[in-house]
């Protein structure tokens, strides 16, 4: 066993190694990049390797900080009483989440094309980016929102009035734990960054596909069990919510939420591997989709590809990544424990999230305006402005983008520090700088990495626009 330990150090130092130099690498090698939907150049007061040095020092020293304070080494009691989520609410986030699916699937079947395009804003825009922040930062709104649990509950009553009792759920194989979740969030991940899927009829048909097997494993396995153990968009938005100062207290369908301290979510919780495995997943498509936009990246992975062309490159070149990141992520909880790395990085994931997705909410978020004028993209005008010529617009200043972004990721990063500290008082494991340097130098590694890809030039010809980004 001891040998085993020795060789996942290795090789877990190893792969850090490899990060760590394509972080150095970036240093050496600024380029221009189409990235996170900005609409001018801000020239930092400081150097880029300023930033990124002045970063990563302040995620190291706060895992010594973190270590020297100490920690408790008891899980923390939860705060709050349960208390009622008010009906109205309930059935108006209901009514929202059903609203915009049957939109979906009407603009999918009968709709045309346009800039309203409700499979993008709903599933790219306000869900991978906008309800995740909801639901990470202060409120399970998915919970109720969830629009195949209402569909589930819809078709049961229908079923039940019409005297067509189901059989028993089968049981579900505990060895399958969460990984349909797992494969399904692969299959999105692949959808966005490498199918390039961003919306119209082909993401349409998509949700209605993903809603039908839902529905179907919610037949089969039970509503609660499939939506806690195989929904894919429940469990990320269940793992992101481990951060959120408020829980829901039971079933959804109880109706009732509790309060608790910001991030004590992360120490409550029981980390599986699925788990750790999930939020790789989503740290690591966050981080690729910043470095694709890269000049780098595109020297490297288009002009002279040593992988290939088109569509299987960049299917390699996500796997490569992807798969890289988790093994790395695998491996450092053979050295600490899966609680403490699952604690630990879902803080970061949610500062990346933040960083490299708020001004794409904020900007292609405006375009409900034109969803509204033309809900199914045939031309119509129903606003009593006319609103056809509408242009999104940068609602913020670069410079204020730029410091958001310097803020989340440094500090996802010190709350992961903090978090798997404490995780680790808890098991009451000897807590040295030294044991957990792994997860220090890999989260100032990823530090580097994604602020690297933040801090290039932007481009604003629309060739180039093109040229780096084929799928927008």
């Amino acid at each position: 066993m001891s040998d085993l330990r020795h060789r996942w150090a290795h090789f877990v130092l190893r792969l850090i190694g490899a990060l760590g130099g394509l972080a150095a690498f970036g240093y050496l090698a600024p380029a221009p990049v189409l990235a996170h939907q900005l609409n001018e150049r801000y020239e930092a007061p400081l150097p880029l390797v300023a930033y990124l040095a002045a970063a990563a020092f302040a995620v190291g020293i706060s895992f010594v900080f973190v270590i020297a304070r100490g920690g408790s080494a008891r899980k923390p009691a939860r705060h709050g009483e349960p208390r009622p989520l008010h009906r109205w609410l309930r059935l108006l986030l209901q009514g929202i989440g059903l609203v915009a699916w049957l939109w979906i699937v009407a603009q999918t079947l009968v709709g045309g094309n346009g800039d309203g395009d409700v499979a993008k804003l709903f599933l790219w825009v306000y869900g991978w980016v906008g309800l995740a922040l909801v639901c990470a930062l202060f409120f399970p709104a998915w919970s109720w929102l969830d629009p195949f649990s209402t569909i589930h509950s819809l078709l049961g009553a229908a079923a039940t009035r019409l005297g067509l009792g189901g059989a028993e759920p089968a049981p579900y194989p505990r060895w399958l734990g969460r990984w349909p979740a797992v494969v399904g969030f692969s299959v999105v991940i692949w959808l966005e960054l490498v199918g390039r899927v961003e919306g119209g009829r082909p993401l349409g048909l998509f949700v209605i596909a993903y809603t039908l097997i839902t529905v179907a494993a919610m037949s089969y396995f039970g509503r609660d069990t499939w939506r806690r153990q195989g929904e894919t968009f429940s469990v990320w938005f269940e793992l992101l919510g481990r951060l959120a100062p408020t829980a829901v207290d039971g079933r959804p369908e109880n109706g009732r939420y509790y309060r608790r301290p910001f991030a004590s979510g992360l120490l409550e919780a029981d980390w599986a591997l699925h788990d750790v495995v999930f939020v790789a997943l989503g740290t690591g498509a966050i981080i690729f989709d910043g470095l694709s936009q890269t000049q780098l990246y595109f020297d490297l992975l288009i002009q002279s590809s040593p992988l290939g062309t088109g569509l299987m490159r960049d299917t390699l070149a996500a796997l490569i990544f992807l798969g890289g990141i988790t093994l790395l992520v695998v491996g450092v909880t053979r050295l600490l424990t899966i609680r403490s790395v699952g604690a630990g990085l879902l803080p970061v994931a949610v500062g990346y999230l933040v960083a490299h997705y708020l001004t794409y909410l904020l900007v292609d978020g405006q375009q409900i305006i034109a969803a509204l004028n033309d809900p199914l993209l045939r031309g119509d005008n129903l606003l009593p402005l006319d609103l056809g010529f509408w242009e999104p617009t940068q609602p913020l200043p670069t410079s204020l983008v730029w410091s958001v972004q310097l803020a989340a990721v440094v500090g996802g990063h010190i709350v992961g520090a903090w978090a798997g500290h404490a995780v680790l008082a808890q098991e009451r494991r000897h807590m040295t700088v030294l044991r957990q340097l792994p997860l220090a130098i890999l989260m100032i590694c990823l530090t580097t990495i994604t602020l690297w890809s933040l801090g290039q030039d932007v481009l604003v010809q629309p060739a180039a626009a093109l040229l780096l980004n084929p799928g927008g």
